[in-house]
């Protein structure tokens, strides 16, 4: 093996082990109907010009400090524009203790 085959290995192990990619529709769905909060990490303005129905917007700056607004005993659905800021969320939040996060992508991701 090469070492650039071992380098690409290497990124989607701790990509899968560090959580925060994006998961498939399928399992956002399943998540939502199991009562899962839906948090949007967008910035306040994004969230105004229109959000999922039932999210709440805590942006990606001030997630750290708002991490007691999400229950650790819930399934958390995460969402923004692209999926980027939500990936970097739940990163952060599964580092916190959240077990239950996935990052459903961006807002266009989210099932209708």
């Amino acid at each position: 093996m090469t070492y650039l085959a071992i380098g690409i290995i290497a990124v989607i192990v701790l990509k899968r082990l560090l959580g925060g990619g994006k998961v498939a529709s399928s399992i956002v769905k399943q998540k939502l109907e199991s009562g899962a909060m839906i948090v949007d990490v967008r910035t306040p303005d994004e969230f105004r010009d229109g959000a999922y129905p039932g999210a709440k917007n805590i942006p990606l700056s001030d997630l750290s400090r708002r991490l007691g607004e999400i229950p650790k005993d819930r399934p958390v659905v995460l969402y923004c524009a692209s999926g980027a800021r939500s990936s970097s969320a739940a990163r952060a939040m599964k580092q916190a203790g959240y077990s239950d996060v996935i990052n459903a992508g961006g807002l266009a991701d989210m099932p209708s």
